[in-house]
């Protein structure tokens, strides 16, 4: 029930993968080695050891090796196919690419996998590097997730027809999905949420603080973490920041020595029981591109708290082992992992600790007795119903398992991949001068990659975000919405702002200190004005979908802000578009 998806849904055309079955793998057209052909779901199956890059050692020229590698036919992909961008520019630039990072090749099965479910994206010469704000959706999946629509009738799970029994057997495949997923050991059990924001708030209105309660947190954290706060707050908890570093994450040291002194009691005279507290890890930053390592939730838990991982920015490129790190609840959204469907997003978490949570209502679907009139409450008797208010997206959950099998078999390439891209994108952009001035027309303030990935399955050190700032030639910032006014008629799709995370915009932009002293009534607008230029950041991110030809595009896109005549072209558009827009 919920896995017998029609074999007709696949069509021919899309060879790089196959999920017209629940149990689905990839499926490669074209020759493997042998240790490609070791792919499969499971992660655990993967040895980096045998993938990675080495030296062609057989009698060929360095200037086959150059050109062919390790695959039959020789890379194309790397060709544009819009007429705006010229091909021999695109291939020279991929050529010296490869060169740099020749590991990069390893990745051709996400080659394949980008000519087939996002061919669109080359078909509207589309540059998507918004994959922090939401993945793109596989073509694929949506195809398998509308076939099983087409034929197969569900109903609301709170029901026992045999449509309803349907829905809650494609649910629990759902939840059992996920907890392979993230290799959860018994004891984890899954709470749908609508996003990873709403799995937040189910712990912060839940969890049990009170008088003597710390809440410790990074100051680089999404606004749905620092919202937990209001929830301390209104309990009598102390609010305690783990300050975040001029390139945004936190250090280890100073998270320690926070943890440490906030530590809950744990019994004496004063005290014969201690007052629970909460420690809120960001693992990857959404603006700042820091990964906050993972040991600090063992950490933590050695303190005494309960822990909270916001795993939104760190699912959907690095592999997370609740095995390894068995963090108390861990919240992500699926849109963000693999494109499709939004709405949907849970909280991971053990059972143990959503017993110890304290509900502040009940809704419908959470509840077995309610006394009516009277105060008698009885509450489900499994423990993930007690916290999925009404009901849960029923329609949509047999996506999350197909796609949590897609994503599956390629997440082992994304951290290469995607590094190798990262730093490529970086270096490009540091080396861009403005022909009028020769000064820079970017400045980076996001974390950079230090770590060279070069084997399949390896993680990296960072995530794959480059926030800047685009300057003009006197080095004064471009305002950001210009820069998204030019990148739209450019077809780049990239982030502008503070991304919801008032601590790390904060922190890369240096006002810190700015931060501190705003007043009560603070508005963004007054803010801006007091600072004299918009706030936030220009954010670039890579995902799945990503190869050379959006860092290629971006590269181009950029090296017009550099050229004063296209720049101002762009600029005099934009300005007359802002008619009666003060500046």
């Amino acid at each position: 029930m919920g896995n017998s998806h029609s074999h007709s849904s696949r069509k021919p055309s899309h060879a790089g993968l196959d999920l017209h079955h629940a149990h689905a793998t990839p499926v490669l057209h074209r020759k493997r080695s042998a240790a490609l052909s070791a792919l499969t779901l499971g992660l655990s199956s993967y040895h980096p050891q045998e993938l990675s890059f080495r030296e062609d050692s057989s009698s060929s020229s360095v200037s086959d090796r150059d050109e062919k590698r390790s695959f039959d036919p020789p890379p194309v992909y790397a060709l544009s196919t819009t007429p705006d961008i010229p091909e021999n520019a695109a291939l020279l630039a991929y050529k010296a690419f490869l060169k740099e990072y020749p590991q990069y090749q390893l990745t051709w099965i996400l080659d394949a996998l980008r000519r087939t479910d996002f061919a669109r994206l080359d078909r509207n010469g589309e540059a998507y590097v918004d994959y922090m704000g939401g993945s793109l959706y596989p073509e694929s999946l949506i195809q398998v997730h509308a076939s099983f629509l087409q034929r197969s009738i569900l109903g609301n799970t709170h029901s026992v027809s045999n449509s309803s029994r349907l829905s809650a057997a494609c649910a629990d495949e759902a939840r059992r999905a996920v907890l392979e997923f993230f290799r959860a050991p018994p004891g984890y059990t899954v709470v749908f949420t609508a996003n990873a924001s709403g799995a937040l708030k189910l712990v912060g209105e839940s969890f049990p603080f009170a008088a003597g309660s710390t809440y410790v947190l990074g100051a680089d954290s999404h606004n749905s973490v620092h919202g937990i706060r209001q929830f301390a707050t209104a309990r009598g908890a102390q609010v305690a920041y783990i300050e975040s570093t001029d390139e945004g994450g936190m250090d280890v040291a100073e998270a320690k020595a926070v943890l440490r002194q906030h530590r809950p009691r744990t019994g004496g005279r004063a005290s014969s029981a201690s007052a629970p507290s909460l420690f809120a890890l960001t693992g990857q930053s959404n603006i700042s591109n820091a990964k906050n390592p993972l040991s600090l939730i063992q950490y933590a838990t050695s303190q005494g708290f309960c822990t909270l991982l916001d795993a939104a920015a760190l699912a959907p490129t690095s592999v997370i082992s609740l095995t390894d790190t068995p963090v108390d609840a861990m919240a992500v959204s699926f849109y963000k992992m693999f494109g499709f469907p939004t709405g949907v997003g849970a909280l991971v978490a053990k059972e143990s600790f959503l017993a110890s949570l304290e509900r502040p209502w009940f809704a419908g679907g959470t509840v077995d007795v309610v006394q009516a009139p009277g105060g008698i409450v009885t509450m489900a008797a499994d423990m993930h119903e007690r916290f999925e208010d009404g009901t849960i997206n029923y329609l949509n959950l047999p996506a999350i398992t197909d796609g949590l099998r897609f994503l599956s078999a390629y997440l082992p390439f994304l951290p290469l991949r995607l590094s190798s891209l990262t730093r490529h994108l970086i270096t490009s952009l540091s080396e861009l001068r403005h022909d009028s001035t020769d000064t820079p027309v970017v400045q980076i303030l996001s974390r950079r990659p230090t770590k060279d990935v070069k084997t399949i399955g390896e993680q990296s050190d960072t995530g794959s975000v480059v926030s800047l700032l685009f300057l003009s030639p006197s080095g004064q910032m471009l305002p950001n919405s210009f820069v998204e006014y030019a990148a739209s008629t450019h077809n780049v799709s990239l982030r502008t702002g503070c991304m919801c995370n008032p601590g790390g915009a904060a922190a890369l932009l240096g006002l810190r200190g700015a931060m501190a002293q705003l007043p009560a009534d603070a508005t963004l607008r007054a803010f801006e004005a007091c600072m004299g230029r918009e706030l936030g950041v220009v954010r670039l991110s890579l995902g799945l979908a990503s190869d050379f030809r959006d860092v290629w595009r971006l590269v181009e896109f950029a090296k017009l802000l550099g050229c004063e005549r296209a720049r101002t072209a762009l600029w005099d558009k934009w300005l007359e578009d802002r008619t009666g827009v003060a500046l």
